[in-house]
């Protein structure tokens, strides 16, 4: 049985996993870090509620292919672990490039992942983004 330590460590590589999968801008990559086969949900800064993974990847989909130059910074990570649920927050903050300029962003989000035999996979994305002067 993994100490909590050693969980701890497992559900940081994952949410490493899911950062480097959202900076390459490869729906392939994104779709290995979540769990596309259980009740899975995703929020977006400003959007809807996304349910499952048919909708989740479209919302991928469209972040993806209007989005060039993403680069992430992630702070402030916590992570718990309790049994085979894992919650991280952290700050984003969001980089990217529009009409050859760049602009950044934050965004505070909790993402929530459940032990698989393959490893930690994501079961819940949630993005609020952090305004000027916020927090």
């Amino acid at each position: 049985m993994a100490s909590l330590e050693n969980k701890e460590f497992e559900v940081e590589r994952a949410n490493e996993r899911f950062y480097r999968a959202f900076e390459s801008l490869d729906i392939h990559k994104m779709e290995e870090v979540w769990a596309t086969d259980e009740p899975i949900k995703c929020i977006h800064p400003g959007w809807d509620l996304r349910s499952g993974w048919p909708e989740i990847r479209d919302s991928w989909v469209l972040i993806f292919n209007h989005t060039t130059g993403l680069r992430l910074e992630v702070t402030a990570v916590d992570i718990g672990v309790n049994g085979d649920l894992a919650w991280v927050t952290c700050m984003e903050q969001v980089t990217m490039m529009v009409d050859g300029e760049p602009h950044v962003s934050r965004v505070m989000a909790t993402n929530l992942y459940s032990k698989h035999p393959s490893g930690w996979l994501m079961i819940h994305h949630h993005g609020s983004p952090v305004f000027s002067g916020a927090g």
